[in-house]
């Protein structure tokens, strides 16, 4: 298989590349690092006429902490800088683990965060955990800046409420008083495959009491979606192994999955209700964000 022909701008700005994207349209098409738009156009998935590359903005690439308003991860940063990156393993520990458990090490050193939210594709393992902290995604465009939850950044299968001439640029995760949060996913092969059922969770322990829960399923819902009813079962309670349980059923009758190769929506559901229990169980235990 081959690339089709296209036409290639690598802009030297932000303001050039969101300018491009007006310019050009619905034919343009955002590249980043690669692994998701190159493989797609190569099997005519995606037949974009112009490629705009962010290669040239190197200030979308940096992970730092800045005081009053939290962790910000640049939309160009890879999934192995998010594992390397001593900010995250100091602050959030578990989005280090997920992008860990992504893909193979030559995607996770090309792949980046921002493709992994902008793609949409349901399974997509940065999304859940995110939620699950209360990030926020930065947009830019030809008529300015915008933020949004990124819960609300979702909006289908392989689409999202970015605008045309809009790149994002930033993820950002406010402090919060989170005592334990994890990512764990059901795939069909030991490393790096897609997530058949992916369960985010962030807890504010107080003792044995949940003060504050935040349970965000993946791969089994057309968006990443909070299990809204689960969450409420669980906050304000003494965690016993029977109420885990029952939070976990919960999530499971909240959650939408299809039946697909990679497994039906019956497993499906059966396996948000064990992998919101053992998250659950995880977060609590190990303590640590």
């Amino acid at each position: 298989m081959y690339l089709p022909d296209f036409e290639y701008y690598a802009p030297a700005s932000l303001p050039e590349a969101c300018g491009l994207l007006a310019q050009f349209g619905p034919r343009a098409k955002v590249l980043a690092g690669g692994t998701d738009v190159l493989p797609k156009m190569k099997q005519e998935i995606l037949t974009p006429e112009v490629l705009i590359s962010l290669k040239n903005l190197s200030q979308l690439t940096g992970i730092y902490y800045e005081k009053g308003k939290g962790v910000v991860i640049g939309a160009r940063a890879t999934h192995n800088d998010l594992v390397d990156s001593p900010v995250l393993q100091e602050k959030y520990l578990s989005i280090c683990e997920a992008a860990h458990h992504m893909a193979n090490n030559q995607i996770r050193n090309t792949g980046t965060i921002g493709g992994n939210i902008v793609n949409a594709v349901p399974s997509a393992d940065l999304p859940p955990i995110l939620i699950a902290l209360g990030a926020v995604v930065r947009l830019a465009g030809t008529g300015g800046e915008r933020t949004l939850p990124l819960e609300d950044f979702f909006s289908g299968p392989g689409k999202t409420v970015i605008s045309q001439d809009e790149v994002l640029t930033e993820i950002i995760i406010p402090d919060q008083p989170f005592t334990g949060s994890t990512y764990i996913k059901f795939g069909l092969r030991r490393s790096g495959a897609l997530a058949v059922v992916g369960v985010a969770v962030a807890v504010v322990m107080e003792g044995d009491i949940c003060n504050e829960a935040r349970i965000v399923l993946g791969a089994v819902a057309p968006v990443p979606m909070r299990a809204n009813k689960a969450e409420e079962l669980l906050k304000g309670k003494s965690v016993t192994e029977d109420l885990l349980e029952k939070v976990g059923v919960c999530a499971a009758g909240e959650s939408k999955p299809i039946s697909d190769i990679r497994g039906s929506a019956e497993y499906r559901q059966d396996m948000v209700r064990v992998f919101t229990k053992r998250a659950l169980l995880k977060a609590i235990k190990e303590g640590h964000v």
